[in-house]
């Protein structure tokens, strides 16, 4: 093998382990399973009820800047533990990456803790599915959802 060629592919070898190796500015929100009940396509709103309001900033894990008009799709039981149309809602973040979603206080689904599915999509960004669970006895949460750059 010629010896420019080897440097070229040690080079480009070289390169993308670097890049692998980047450590992020903002540490990326933690995968979750996406679970059976997901249903694109949701209503866009930003409310499914009445007493829990969760907000956070949608960002970049590159370097903590904000993703405008990222689209977040959000899934939950209803007050009665069932899966369904009515708890399912999409938002898009606003220009700060800003978003906010109003619910009724999350409920146990089977043996599962309280918990919102979430999954968000941004050009330039892979997609990202997670979970958010709320805190006992509270009225509100914070969820920043970091997402990761796409080459």
């Amino acid at each position: 093998m010629p010896v420019l060629l080897v440097l070229a592919i040690l080079t480009a070898w070289s390169a993308s382990v670097n890049a692998a190796e980047e450590p992020y500015q903002c540490e990326p929100t933690v995968e979750d399973e996406m679970g059976p009940f997901y249903h694109p396509d949701a209503p866009y709103r930003t409310s499914v009820g009445t007493g829990y309001l969760l907000v956070g900033t949608v960002k970049s894990a590159h370097d903590c800047s904000p993703v405008p008009a990222a689209r977040i799709e959000l899934w939950m039981t209803g007050p009665d533990g069932r899966y369904g149309d009515a708890w399912r809602a999409t938002l898009l973040s606003a220009v700060n990456g800003t978003y906010y979603f109003v619910s009724h206080a999350a409920t146990e689904f089977g043996s599962r803790r309280p918990h919102i599915h979430i999954r968000v999509t941004a050009k330039g960004f892979a997609p990202l599915v997670t979970q958010h669970y709320p805190g006992a006895d509270t009225g509100e949460g914070l969820f920043d959802l970091v997402m990761i750059p796409t080459p």
